[in-house]
């Protein structure tokens, strides 16, 4: 599995960008798998949103091949 160091603040306005884009999903149309989407991408930006308000200078998250991807397919 990868992981890379990315920066927290461009992260947290990507995963806002793909909640934006899941939340334009008709209701009707909302699977279990997006469901699960919507959750994992809440969580990364909650995550994204703690380093970036971080006092310590270090403004950065680490994220996997797999969860960057998850963000990059949405925005």
């Amino acid at each position: 599995m990868s992981y890379a160091a990315l920066d927290a603040v461009r992260i947290t306005k990507a995963c806002k960008t793909a909640l934006h884009v899941l939340e334009t999903v008709e209701e009707q149309d909302r699977t279990e798998a997006h469901q699960r989407k919507t959750l994992m991408i809440q969580r990364i930006e909650a995550l994204a949103r703690a380093a970036a308000e971080s006092k310590n200078g270090d403004q950065a998250i680490t994220l996997t091949s797999e969860e960057f991807w998850l963000i990059s397919q949405n925005w």
